[in-house]
């Protein structure tokens, strides 16, 4: 029987089961299921929503960049960056060894509502923080800190916040709302129906 899990990984977590050091937090610290796998990783240091099934053939699917589904994040960055800057991110960024791919960028207009996070951002007092969405059909190893860096305001915290799997004609968008840092639930009837669909398809 195949499982869908949606789990929202906290901060300073390994996005995997097995530990590489005595004194690492990894899922299995939140997740008392050992047989289901990420689809698709978030690094340690960023928080937020994880898919987790052993559904194999569902896992090749979002894995294959063919399929496109949007990841969507907010990110807490260092400075204000005008709207030119947001631009360069939109249309793609070459960061030398690949070029990112087309993005929906904003710049939220007040700071999302979220938990604190354990150890909290630093702050300092002579530089401003600002908050982005970026929703991305890509997710190569640490993108978005090294997006934001390139156009000269660093990432100081990322939360991806929903995962939508474009199914037919009707989008199915899967959100952290409901859960907290390092809780998680099952996926309901009509989430599990979306997806396997999907993998017929």
């Amino acid at each position: 029987m195949f499982r869908y899990i949606l789990l929202y990984k906290p901060y300073n977590v390994i996005c995997q089961f097995s530990q590489t050091s005595p004194t690492e937090l990894t899922l299995k610290d939140y997740l008392p299921i050992s047989e289901v796998y990420p689809v698709g990783r978030l690094d340690k240091d960023s928080e937020g929503l994880v898919l987790l099934t052993n559904n194999g053939p569902l896992q090749n699917r979002f894995a294959h960049p063919r399929f496109a589904h949007p990841r969507t994040y907010w990110v807490q960055v260092e400075g204000i960056p005008e709207d030119k800057y947001l631009q360069n991110l939109r249309d793609g960024l070459d960061l030398k060894d690949y070029q990112t791919q087309q993005a929906q960028v904003k710049l939220l207009d007040s700071d999302p509502v979220l938990p604190p996070r354990d150890p909290p951002i630093r702050y300092r007092k002579t530089i401003p923080t600002s908050w982005l969405e970026m929703t991305l059909t890509e997710g190569k190893n640490r993108q978005i800190r090294r997006m934001t860096a390139k156009i000269g305001f660093p990432t100081l915290r990322l939360v991806r916040v929903s995962l939508t799997v474009i199914e037919g004609s009707k989008p199915l968008k899967l959100t952290l709302e409901g859960l907290e840092p390092g809780q998680w639930r099952d996926l309901n009837l009509e989430e599990v129906k979306a997806l396997e669909r999907l993998v017929r398809r």
